[in-house]
């Protein structure tokens, strides 16, 4: 099953779930507000993809919290993911070990026909 991780109210989330619908691709919706993702699973996308393309820093939340300015350590940086989820790239898609994160249709497409070959 694919899951899309990220936040209701974000536009880029709500333009996924649209292209997913339209697309008749299934998918299970984890809202990182109601239901952040433990210590473990942030880990298991850090090392999937990287701390660099999780983390918006051209979100709010990175802007609020003042990081742009700070010389914050990988480890430093992950617990203030961690703690602050909302500052994770909109949409990651979760399906079995692939990752994808962001949103773009052409890679959406790939993403999907990928994941139907392997089932």
């Amino acid at each position: 099953m694919l899951h899309i991780a990220g936040i209701r109210n974000c536009n880029k989330i709500r333009d996924t779930k649209k292209w997913m619908e339209e697309h008749d691709v299934e998918f299970e919706f984890i809202d990182l507000k109601k239901d952040p993702l433990s210590r473990d699973e942030l880990k298991e996308l850090e090392l999937k993809v990287g701390l660099d393309v999780l983390v918006n820093r051209r979100g709010r939340k990175w802007r609020d919290l003042g990081l742009a300015h700070k010389d914050l350590t990988s480890e430093e940086l992950f617990e203030q993911l961690l703690e602050h989820q909302t500052m994770i790239k909109r949409p990651v898609l979760l399906k079995e070990e692939s990752v994808l994160v962001g949103y773009d249709e052409e890679s959406f497409e790939a993403f999907i026909a990928g994941e139907e070959e392997t089932e």
